[in-house]
């Protein structure tokens, strides 16, 4: 039997997937003691996880800050991590005394999970709610103006905080070890390898084990008339404005219409509801998705990976730049069409496309028959006992580093000797050309060379794993 010690943001989205792999290991003999937030008791408390509250330690906010959180502000949500770290110091170091995790099961965000594993050197385990991110898979990843303005000025504050946590002992060196992906790092992501972009390019020290759901049940498709299903997550789903927009589209259409626009919406904002429309605040979402034929859907991670795993097809209309790389693998495989018109005739239009493209339905079937294959939570419970992993395979990124190493030797040198030749045979009064030529296609021909690698070195390693 080990300890196990979970740690969480509080946010639905990253919660949930963490819950299956609590039941798992408490079903196996296993103490788990859940650090969370009075909102996620009621969740927590039926793992049979010991649940911890956290309320505590959450820090007073300003009406400001409050409005950049829930605008998913990174620099925000960053600072606000770093504050609760420094304010739960004591009491961690009181519960590691007495609880004595033999693992740390964290939320890839938490960060106070995070750094007091590196603080007292337990072994730890990072719980991805989305997917892994590293050089190569975050190019699916497209960032409005707004949060590169968000990131870009957001540094030099969180660098200031940063700084508060050194007299605690927290070891960080900067806010990019605390949120990235890195291929030594133990991590379990609720996906499979085939839906993760860029799968090859993570090291055996990640887990592809496929949603974590507690429901087994199988989708059944079989209705009167198809159902269209509305959500847009848990976070910025006060959104009157769509919602009106979606039941303008769709109160003619021969389809049931399920909206769940969450707890702080007032649904009297939507006026009186066509007779095909039914509005909650909040829907068992899997049951739902079980006979749904066209998801409406932001694109979180869990939603994307219910929709499949209940083979429902999507019209996608992600709102951050994680919930964009979600929807473009989603759109890549064939299980959903981007909302580029997000008008009433617009999403009508993608609505019928989906049910008249018998294609989405196929695709969405394949990925649900893949998700089902996956290790799930038994996998994820088996990944966490036996932490630490120390053998991880190879490693892409580190072969593509040592690729560029070598194409920037061998590109420079041959600029060189161009230059050269120019300046003897001809004049050396336009060599400066060749050199601000070179300056600019080193970046797009270094990654044309970086691409061709990594498709050698990701066919090595699949018939490496096929062995």
């Amino acid at each position: 039997m080990k300890r196990i010690a979970f740690f969480c943001i509080p946010a639905h989205g990253h919660t949930n997937p963490m819950l299956p792999v609590a039941a798992e290991l408490v079903k196996r003999g296993n103490e788990v003691r859940f650090y969370s937030f009075n909102e996620f008791e009621k969740k927590i408390l039926p793992t049979g996880a010991e649940f911890v509250s956290c309320d505590a330690f959450l820090p007073e906010i300003t009406e400001e800050e409050k409005e950049r959180l829930k605008n998913i502000s990174t620099t925000e949500m960053t600072i606000q991590d770093i504050r609760i770290t420094v304010k739960m110091t004591d009491f961690i170091e009181k519960e590691f005394q007495n609880f004595r995790p033999d693992v740390i099961y964290t939320d890839s965000a938490c960060f106070w999970g995070k750094l007091n594993a590196w603080k007292y050197d337990i072994p730890m385990v990072v719980s991805t709610s989305t997917f892994a991110f590293n050089q190569m898979s975050s190019k699916y990843m497209k960032m409005s103006p707004a949060e590169l303005s968000d990131m870009i000025f957001g540094l030099s504050k969180i660098s200031k905080e940063l700084k508060t946590l050194k007299p605690y002992g927290y070891k960080v060196k900067s806010a990019m070890q605390l949120v990235t992906s890195d291929n030594e790092t133990d991590s379990i992501v609720y996906t499979t390898e085939s839906f993760q972009p860029c799968s090859e390019s993570f090291t055996d020290h990640y887990a592809f084990v496929g949603p974590s759901v507690f429901s087994k049940a199988m989708p059944d498709k079989k209705k009167e008339r198809p159902l269209v299903y509305i959500s847009m997550g848990t976070v910025i789903n006060e959104r009157p404005d769509f919602y009106n927009k979606c039941i303008d589209a769709l109160k003619d259409m021969d389809v049931d219409v399920i909206i769940s626009c969450g707890n702080a919406m007032d649904i009297s904002l939507l006026g009186t509801l066509p007779d095909n429309v039914n509005v909650y605040p909040y829907v068992n979402q899997l049951d739902v998705l079980s006979r749904t034929d066209v998801f409406i859907t932001h694109c979180g991670m869990n939603s994307v990976s219910e929709s499949l795993y209940m083979a429902s097809p999507m019209v996608l209309y992600p709102q951050t730049s994680e919930q964009y790389a979600v929807a473009r693998r989603a759109a890549e495989i064939g299980a959903g069409e981007m909302l580029k018109d997000d008008s009433a005739e617009g999403i009508k239009k993608a609505v019928e496309t989906i049910l008249s493209g018998k294609g989405y339905a196929e695709a969405a079937q394949k990925c649900c028959d893949d998700f089902r294959s996956a290790p799930g939570t038994a996998g994820a419970a088996d990944f966490i006992l036996n932490a630490p992993h120390k053998e991880g395979g190879m490693d892409i990124l580190k072969e593509l580093s040592k690729t560029n190493i070598v194409f920037q030797i061998v590109y420079w040198l041959i600029v060189i000797v161009l230059i050269c030749l120019f300046g003897f045979l001809i004049t050396w009064k336009f060599v400066w050309i060749i050199g601000v030529a070179a300056g600019v296609f080193t970046r797009p021909i270094g990654n044309i060379v970086q691409n061709i690698r990594y498709k050698q070195l990701a066919g090595i390693k699949r018939e490496q794993r096929n062995k």
